[in-house]
């Protein structure tokens, strides 16, 4: 049962709206379930170190240029937007490319640095106060994930708690559109107000699942100020850590 508003607002749990019954709850993971920032820095770092010791002219670049390279790949192939996985193998093979590297070497070099970036993308698992959260959440609704990213969610330990994990990619578009929310209902078989989704950024998670008609929870351990938005998209819960969650049980 949620607590009043003014219970919320003392143990870190704010309700905008009221919540209505609802019988699964999908996660956003990146920065929801695990703090990604060091995540990512140390798998884009280890993937250059790689293409620095096997193709020597990769150094020339600075991150600005294969920043540059990405973004114009992304003008000619607006659906690389939707793809961080393709979008980094072009960018590698498409810089290899112009730094004098032949059409194999670059293809070949592309997928090893992808290949690395994926292995340490995901080379972690996730803590044991999230995954008691997520046990305890299971026996009562399903679970699902939904996100931007590409991390392996197997290997950091999402495949024992959750049903599926949808990713974006090959026509499906990021978040905020709408696509991964409505094909996780009908994977489940449910309508988009029976579906309670968790995440912590504002737009890509509040507004992406309320425009589909979902119910939200916003993730703010750091207490940001409220939304901008309109009162119809300001989150139906706002919590200041996961746990939290145990209490709409």
């Amino acid at each position: 049962m949620v607590h009043t508003l003014a219970q919320q607002s003392q143990t870190g749990m704010i309700q905008y709206q009221r919540l209505k019954p609802f019988k699964a709850i999908s996660f956003d993971l990146d920065d929801t379930l695990y703090d990604n920032k060091p995540i990512i820095v140390k798998a884009v770092a280890e993937s250059f170190s790689l293409l620095h010791r096997k193709y020597p002219k990769s150094s020339h670049w600075t991150a600005v240029d294969w920043q540059r390279c990405k973004l114009a790949l992304q003008m000619r192939q607006p659906e690389l937007v939707h793809d961080t996985s393709a979008a980094r193998y072009a960018m590698l093979r498409e810089g290899l490319i112009q730094l004098g590297y032949s059409e194999i070497e670059s293809s070949h070099g592309a997928q090893a640095g992808l290949d690395c970036f994926h292995h340490y993308r995901s080379d972690f698992t996730i803590v044991p106060d999230v995954l008691a959260t997520l046990n305890t959440l299971k026996q009562y609704f399903t679970l699902v994930g939904i996100t931007n990213g590409n991390v392996d969610a197997s290997r950091i330990g999402l495949d024992t708690v959750m049903q599926f994990v949808l990713h974006p990619g090959c026509g499906v578009k990021m978040k905020p559109a709408g696509d991964m929310f409505d094909l996780a209902c009908k994977q489940l078989a449910i309508k988009p107000s029976e579906l309670l989704h968790v995440g912590d950024h504002p737009n890509s998670d509040i507004v992406g699942a309320k425009m589909v008609g979902c119910q939200t929870v916003w993730l703010n351990p750091c207490q940001q100020k409220r939304h901008k938005n309109p009162a119809s998209l300001l989150p139906h819960i706002a919590i200041d850590q996961l746990s939290l969650l145990v209490n709409l049980i």
